[in-house]
């Protein structure tokens, strides 16, 4: 038996989707944990890019299985839109694609809910993708939302929908005819429940079987940890876990049965939406970053804002994930920067802080302290073997592993998976 967790180590976007894409060649089963469409996962597979949002990278490998767990939340619609758009690219979903009946739903009202809350906060807003994805987790811990179990039976699910927009009218009434959202909502699930009523399963039960058989098993997360609503820059956070501890809350396993986590990391950093940020670069060396690193949001194109390395953030996703190993991603943006610079703590009001700060107002403030090391002018891409990477390129990793305290295990220099140096070779053939 093999499971392995997939974890951002930093606030998303760390290339994630190409991992699980590496790793899945060896896997049966990948399994998304948490999140919404809020988030992509960008993948080149046989020279074309690929960006998905709710099912995951795995599906590209021909013959593997992909579970969505019950602690995502799923937008029928844009579900039924990327199956389409699998399948127009020739990817077989039939027997392949699962989806927990346990699995909240995203309905159109809470689209709605969430530009309204976005709009009333002004520059309070959290930058969010306004997909609906808090409403509806908001919905869930309210015990008032509405699982896919439910949204199978019409008598229920009206009875559930109705409930809900008697609730919601007072602010709903603002942006929209409560009459037609209704026919709306009614009127797509009669599209959409013929593509997904068939790939809905009791996922805890499968998930449980398929691990007790010993099969490979990845789950991923959809953000990185600086986005976990209880361990990252609250409040400018996602609303769900994706700590390697929701992994197992949300596909219904015990931790007995987690058998190692994996962290992902840019060799810089980047941030999406609204939030304190202390390495962000706003000069020419951050614009340089976010066009050679392609930071464009794969959900929204938002442009994602760039800056130095900062350890104390990955330092701490690996204490609160269980991580030894971290794969680094996106190296080859680095040639030719010099000198290069890591983040190691921050000064706040005359003191130094080591660690990421709990306190939104103390993290808001913090400056970031610097230590520079050289750079190299050698390109890093096409590089397979890791001896064969610069002097100075190696120095960079290995201050990182001593900085954040995990080893890099694979090093990644591109979107394919051809573009990677695996360190460790066991992360590959799920030997642990």
């Amino acid at each position: 038996m093999a499971t392995l967790v997939v974890v951002g180590a930093q606030w998303g976007d760390e290339g994630k989707g190409k991992v699980v894409h590496l790793l899945s060649e060896k896997a049966d089963y990948i399994i998304r944990y948490q999140g919404g469409n809020n988030a992509g996962h960008t993948v080149v597979f046989n020279g074309q890019e690929f960006v998905l949002h709710l099912v995951p990278s795995g599906i590209l490998e021909p013959g593997k299985k992909c579970i969505i767990g019950s602690g995502v939340v799923v937008d029928p619609q844009a579900l039924v839109e990327e199956i389409r758009f699998l399948e127009g690219k020739g990817i077989k979903i039939e027997g392949r694609l699962f989806i927990s009946d346990a699995c909240h739903i995203i309905l159109p009202y809470h689209r709605w809910m969430d530009q309204l809350r976005e709009t009333q906060q002004g520059k309070r807003r959290i930058g969010t993708t306004r997909k609906g994805i808090g409403p509806a987790y908001a919905d869930k811990v309210a015990r008032v939302g509405i699982r896919m179990a439910d949204f199978l039976s019409l008598r229920l699910f009206r009875e559930l929908l109705e409930r809900n927009l008697k609730e919601k009218a007072p602010l709903l009434r603002k942006v929209c005819k409560l009459s037609e959202l209704r026919r709306e909502i009614l009127e797509k699930r009669k599209k959409q429940l013929p593509i997904i009523k068939d790939l809905v399963v009791d996922s805890a039960i499968m998930i449980n079987r398929i691990v007790s058989q010993g099969r490979n098993v990845i789950l991923e997360s959809a953000q990185g940890t600086l986005l976990d609503v209880d361990y990252g820059s609250y409040p400018y956070v996602t609303s769900s876990n994706p700590v390697a501890g929701g992994a197992c809350v949300g596909i219904g396993i015990g931790p007995t049965q987690i058998d190692r986590v994996l962290g992902v990391v840019k060799a810089y950093t980047t941030r999406v939406g609204e939030g304190p940020f202390p390495t962000e670069l706003s000069n020419s060396i951050g614009k340089l970053l976010q066009e050679k690193g392609k930071e464009f949001g794969a959900t929204t194109g938002r442009p994602r804002r760039c800056g130095w390395f900062d350890a104390s953030i990955v330092r701490h996703a690996v204490r609160v994930n269980g991580l030894k190993s971290l794969v680094l991603t996106k190296l080859d943006v680095l040639d030719g920067i010099d000198p290069l610079k890591i983040c190691v703590a921050y000064r706040y009001r005359g003191k130094l802080i080591r660690e990421f700060p709990t306190g939104r107002e103390i993290f808001k403030d913090c400056k970031p302290v610097y230590i520079e090391l050289k750079g190299w002018k050698e390109k890093t891409k096409g590089i397979q073997k890791f001896n064969l990477l610069p002097q100075n390129a190696k120095r960079y990793l290995s201050k990182i592993e001593s900085l954040v305290q995990a080893k890099v295990s694979i090093v990644s220099m591109g979107r394919s998976r051809e573009e990677t140096i695996v360190i460790d070779k066991d992360l590959i053939d799920f030997n642990f």
